[in-house]
């Protein structure tokens, strides 16, 4: 029922935690099930009592579990309070819409297959070198106390710099605002150039998480269609022969939800159309170092005059340390870091030192050519699923984390993604990243979490009934 990997890079202790919350969430474990003994459990799973007793009191402290004593561990039940109740009433009927998106899909991250998450396997990432910047931070006599400056931690600063340079972004460490991830950068850039009433372009489908901003910033947000190749430019026209927008919020590389990459030629006339109709382009390059091939960016053409570059470390090193970064011309950087210690004073210095130890670790750019390769197996594999049970593949770059894709038979995938919560599985619905919310067949799959034979049987099964229901 629970598999342990030892010769992974997750402590047993996480992975012990992570899968029986999984269990309990996916309802494969019913509240009031008892759990085997300490004793059993380290047994059947070959490892140490003491393991197993901080994984049990770690669910406790976390109310997934209930201590009864001298009768063991059992999973606790709604009516007993706690945290447990809530993700169990969230997995039978979940609400699909912007809200749902941020907050409830990490309360639910730990339902037992996750191909619609946004996040990569914790083996995946670069947990060996954070450990090591980690040691390394806690015994060379490093100050831990105190606040960090206010752009971040200057040796970073300083790399990203020169890394941004190898890619023909020239900028200096003091055009380099480090934040609290690319969220935070998102943030930043809309309530320093934004106002209520302002019209914001975006990608659509786009990102959930800056739809549901700009919409709490009470902004007019204004969708640009994404196709597989880019932007639909005839239609970007269009929108500015009537409207006056402030920005443009883009993924140009590897995009959200789609993965579609846009062309040089288009980047060009972007910039061509910004200039003319005066707004700021924002640059969201967070997938960039996923990307095998080196491409040209909205920054590197304009050189940051009309572009606000955002880049983050979340997704190849690891989530948990909030680590991402802000470029822009110098009279804009300055407004960004006074809106930055406003809202909440400096940005964690622990967190930047240890990224810094981690991208400066001799096994970075190894790290990343193995991540490069292992998603690009990934969607080579997943896509030839999809096709397999009639998908329609809207890209495929055979890079990056998504792939975005239909079936003929779903006309609703917020109604299939409601029936696999109660298998354990989150999917990702499509109304989920479109503008204008509505339902609608396609979902983004993540390749990293798709390759588990059981999501595969629940599509196969789905679509089945669906053809079977059609010709009824």
């Amino acid at each position: 029922m629970l598999t342990l990997s030892p010769d992974i890079a997750t402590p047993l202790v996480s992975q012990i935690v992570d899968g029986l919350r999984g269990l309990i969430a996916g309802q494969v474990l019913k509240p009031g099930t008892k759990l085997p003994s300490i004793r059993a459990f380290a047994v059947a799973h070959n490892v140490s009592v003491f393991t197993v007793v901080e994984a049990y009191d770690r669910l406790v402290a976390q109310g997934w579990l209930v201590s009864r004593a001298h009768s063991g561990f059992f999973v606790k039940r709604r009516e007993e309070g706690g945290s447990v109740g809530a993700p169990a009433r969230e997995v039978e009927t979940p609400r699909f819409d912007a809200s749902w998106y941020l907050k409830q899909i990490f309360e639910n991250r730990n339902l037992p297959l996750k191909p619609g998450c946004g996040w990569l396997p914790h083996d995946w990432l670069f947990g060996d070198a954070v450990r090591r910047s980690m040691r390394q931070l806690s015994s060379d006599g490093s100050e831990l106390d105190g606040y960090g400056l206010p752009y971040g931690h200057m040796a970073l600063r300083m790399i990203i710099a020169e890394s941004l340079a190898e890619h023909q972004i020239s900028a200096d460490a003091g055009q380099v605002l480090l934040t609290h991830g690319s969220s935070q950068g998102l943030d930043l850039v809309a309530r320093c150039l934004l106002k209520p009433g302002d019209t914001v372009l975006v990608d659509d489908p786009g990102y959930p998480n800056l739809l549901f901003m700009l919409r709490f910033w009470g902004v007019d947000v204004v969708g640009v269609p994404r196709t597989g190749v880019g932007y639909d430019l005839a239609a970007l026209e269009a929108i500015l022969a009537t409207r006056k927008p402030k920005a443009f919020f883009t993924q140009p590389r590897l995009q959200s939800p789609t993965c579609s990459v846009a062309s040089v030629a288009q980047l060009h006339r972007l910039l061509q159309l910004a200039e003319l109709h005066d707004f700021v382009l924002v640059e969201n390059d967070i997938y960039a170092d996923m990307d095998a091939t080196s491409r040209t960016t909205l920054a590197s053409l304009d050189q940051l005059r009309r572009v606000v570059y955002v880049g983050s470390y979340s997704k190849t090193i690891s989530p948990n340390l909030r680590v991402g970064y802000l470029l822009a011309r110098p009279d804009l950087s300055a407004q960004f870091v006074q809106l930055k210690m406003i809202a909440g004073l400096t940005s964690s210095d622990i967190a930047e030192r240890i990224t810094f130890g981690a991208i400066t670790d001799g096994r970075w750019r190894k790290h990343l050519k193995s991540l490069r390769d292992r998603l690009g197996e990934a969607h080579r594999q997943v896509s030839r699923r999809l096709l397999g049970l009639g998908f329609e593949i809207f890209h495929e770059p055979e890079a990056g984390m998504y792939l975005w894709a239909r079936h003929p038979d779903i006309s609703d995938s917020a109604v299939l993604s409601q029936s696999a919560t109660q298998e354990g599985i989150m999917l990702g619905p499509g109304q989920l990243f479109l503008v204008e919310p509505r339902p609608t067949g396609w979902l983004r799959f993540n390749v990293a979490f798709s390759s588990d034979e059981r999501l595969w049987r629940f599509l196969d099964q789905r679509i089945l009934v669906g053809q079977s229901a059609e010709h009824a």
